[in-house]
């Protein structure tokens, strides 16, 4: 469920035109909906309100200061992977006893900044980097908290690019290897075993692979607690997907349920760190056209490329595009597409769209996800400001970047002139 929604064939966030959105900020804009971020995240603390438990926001789905501070007051902790999210998160105000760190390419720096800042839980993701933030601790003189990332080598179902659960995806210690790198860790001086991890994929949509996975990783949870290991955590990662078209994905409680059976009698806390499922609905793209072309082929050219929403050129996705103003006029076919130099530049491709004239707005829906944070400023565009929606007010969340933005921090050495 999102808050955007017609009334009298004009689109609202919550209580807010996106066309006054719009008028004032320009496009390509994107909003958010507090409501729905609220709504999201509480359903999915409730699912698991039998169990004790922690929501870890993946940070990577949308790193807005505003979203990350709105779930930390909601009690929610942050998933991370790079020493910049760590930044944002502590900047929003996360406390860092609910920050855990994922990701196979930690730096040095990296683990040391979240050593001083007392984060709840590294998520190790191969032996050479057990070995690496074992150093690092030592150097500071703490030790590390630890779960290994164990990849239970499930086919979570998904799109290749984002499965992250079998032998031949690069995260993760293989099942076969996980006891005895535990063993192994459970020896060095300067790191604390204190969990397990795993993580099978994203924009998963049935119940069956998380099942597969718990029951795997539930099993060795159980092997590592008669071995004495001060086991705390199982972290079950992310993935729930979310319906961008006419997908049917299991909602937060049946998540929940799913899992349930092949948790029970484990005391453990229980780490969750959903991404799209609390972000993608709740977010907007709009943008302005500004020409058509007709011919063999038609499109629709607007002022978002996929600089500003890569998602459709990566991983060819699917985001329904809405009209901000529906007037239940003409339809025909068409790609709607962005102003960069690349045919890879759209957003959406033979899709039954209304007539629509230079200067009207489409909103494409569910871009909360991977949005912003995958844009960039290829053909040196500006990134987009972000705006969040609040009943009848709104707020500008990242201000829109200028030109000179563009250059800051370059420099022409004096070899040139």
């Amino acid at each position: 469920m999102h808050h955007f929604h017609y009334k009298d064939s004009e689109l609202f966030c919550e209580d807010v035109p996106l066309a006054e959105i719009a008028e004032q900020v320009g496009t390509p804009v994107y909003i958010y909906s507090r409501a729905t971020l609220v709504r999201h995240f509480q359903a999915f603390d409730r699912a698991f309100s039998n169990m004790d438990h922690l929501v870890c926001f993946s940070a990577k789905a949308n790193t807005n200061r505003a979203v990350l501070a709105l779930f930390a007051g909601l009690g929610g902790g942050l998933d991370i992977v790079s020493g910049g999210e760590l930044h944002r998160g502590l900047a929003a105000g996360v406390p860092p006893e609910r920050i855990v760190y994922s990701g196979v390419g930690k730096t040095t720096a990296e683990m040391e900044y979240a050593l001083k800042s007392g984060i709840l839980l590294f998520n190790v993701e191969s032996e050479e980097e057990l070995t690496a933030l074992d150093l690092a601790a030592g150097k500071l003189g703490v030790r590390a908290p630890v779960a290994l990332r164990v990849n239970p080598d499930v086919d979570a179902g998904t799109h290749p690019y984002i499965s992250t659960g079998l032998k031949k995806n690069k995260f993760g210690v293989p099942r076969e290897l996980a006891v005895e790198t535990y063993r192994q860790a459970h020896r060095m001086e300067n790191i604390e075993v204190k969990g397990i991890d795993f993580h099978i994929g994203s924009q998963i949509t049935q119940t069956g692979p998380f099942v597969e996975a718990v029951r795997n990783v539930g099993k060795l949870a159980r092997t590592l607690l008669d071995e004495g290991m001060p086991i705390q955590y199982l972290d079950v990662g992310g993935g729930l997907g979310i319906p961008y078209r006419d997908e049917d994905p299991p909602l937060p409680e049946d998540y929940a349920r799913a899992m349930e059976k092949d948790l029970a009698g484990l005391p453990l806390t229980l780490i969750l760190e959903p991404g799209r499922a609390l972000v993608g609905n709740a977010g907007v793209l709009v943008t302005r056209v500004l020409y058509n072309k007709t011919g063999a082929k038609n499109f629709i050219i607007v002022d978002a490329g996929m600089n500003d929403l890569l998602r459709p050129s990566i991983y060819q996705a699917f985001h329904a595009v809405w009209p901000v103003a529906d007037s239940g006029r003409a339809l025909r076919v068409a790609d709607v597409v962005g102003p960069i130099c690349e045919s890879g530049d759209f957003l959406a491709k033979d899709r039954e769209m209304p007539v629509m004239e230079p200067g009207e707005l489409l909103s494409v829906m569910s871009a909360g996800a991977y949005g912003f944070v995958m844009s960039s400023n290829y053909n040196s565009r500006p990134r987009t400001p972000e705006v969040l929606v609040s009943g009848g007010q709104f707020a500008v969340v990242r201000a829109r970047e200028t030109y000179e933005d563009l250059c800051r921090g370059e420099s022409i050495p004096d070899f040139l002139e």
